[in-house]
C-alpha cells in the first residue's frame, strides 16, 4: 500500500488500526500513546567450530557448545547492559540448528532469534552488544561466530494529538470505564509503517471471556488461544466512529 502510493493518492490524513487481545476483558479497549508496540528485527548468528567424534571433544570445537554460551550471554544484554528504566527490551532466541547424529561434534550450527525494542537508540545499542558477545564469546573458544541483522517493523507509533483528539470517539462506543491506558508491548504490528507516512491510532480490543482469570487467559500463538468473540461488533463499532468523528 505505501509502495504503491495509495496514501498519497487518495489524499488519506490519518490511520486507525485495532488488534484483538486474549488477556484482556471482552468490552473493553486499550490504548496507549506515542510508542505503543517494539521495533521488531530478526537476527541469525552462525558459529564455526571444528568436527570431531563426540568421544574426543578435545580435538575439535564444538558449536552446540559455544552456541549454548552466546544464548546466555545474549540475555546478560538485557539484564546487565540495558537501561529497563528507559524502555523494555527483549533478546529470544527461537530456533537452533545443529548436527547430524549423537557422536558425532558438528562443524557449525545456527540460531535464530527476534530483538524487540521500543527505543532507537537502545535497538541500536542491542544491534552492536549482540555482535560484540557472539563474536568475542565465540573467540573464546576457538570458533567463529557470524552475526547477521535483518531491520523489520519499525516502534508502533500513536500520535499524541491524534490519540487524545479521538479518546472521546472511543468512550463513545464502549463506555468512559471500558477505555484503558495500557504499557507498552514488546509485541509489533506492521501498522508501524503506517504511522510513520501519517498519524495512526492503533489500538487494542479486548476478547478474554470475563470469567476467565488473566492468570488463566491463554496468550496468542499458543495451541490454547481462545476469545470470545462477542467483543467484535465493539471493535467494528469503535472503527467505524473513529471515521465519522475524524471529518
Amino acid at each position: 500500500m505505501i509502495k504503491q502510493g495509495l496514501i498519497e493518492k487518495y489524499g488519506i490524513e490519518v490511520m486507525y488500526g485495532l488488534h484483538i487481545s486474549s488477556m484482556t476483558d471482552v468490552g473493553t479497549i486499550s490504548y496507549k500513546s506515542m510508542g505503543a508496540m517494539a521495533a521488531a528485527d530478526r537476527f541469525i548468528i552462525k558459529v564455526k567450530g571444528k568436527q570431531s567424534h563426540g568421544s574426543r571433544p578435545w580435538s575439535g570445537v564444538d558449536p552446540i557448545v559455544v552456541s549454548a554460551q552466546i544464548i546466555l550471554g545474549l540475555q546478560t544484554i538485557v539484564s546487565r547492559q540495558l537501561d529497563l528504566t528507559n524502555e523494555a527490551a527483549v533478546i529470544t532466541v527461537g530456533k537452533i540448528t545443529s548436527g547430524v547424529r549423537n557422536n558425532i561434534i558438528p562443524e557449525e550450527a545456527e540460531m535464530i532469534g527476534t530483538i524487540r525494542t521500543l527505543d532507537t537508540s537502545m535497538q541500536r545499542i542491542v544491534h552492536e552488544k549482540i555482535k560484540l558477545t557472539a563474536e568475542k564469546i565465540a573467540e573464546s573458544a576457538g570458533a567463529t561466530a557470524q552475526v547477521d541483522i535483518t531491520i523489520g517493523y519499525p516502534v508502533t507509533y500513536n500520535n499524541p494529538e491524534l490519540t487524545a483528539k479521538m479518546l472521546p470517539s472511543l468512550e463513545k462506543v464502549a463506555g468512559e470505564n471500558n477505555v484503558r491506558v495500557v504499557k507498552a508491548s514488546t509485541g509489533a504490528e506492521d501498522f508501524s509503517f503506517y504511522a510513520q507516512k501519517v498519524p495512526g491510532l492503533f489500538f487494542f480490543l479486548g476478547a478474554k471471556p470475563k470469567e476467565v482469570n488473566i492468570l488463566d487467559a491463554p496468550p496468542h500463538h499458543t495451541p490454547d488461544f481462545y476469545i470470545d468473540e462477542s467483543g467484535f461488533v465493539l471493535g467494528m463499532k469503535a472503527l467505524a466512529q473513529l471515521v465519522i468523528d475524524s471529518k
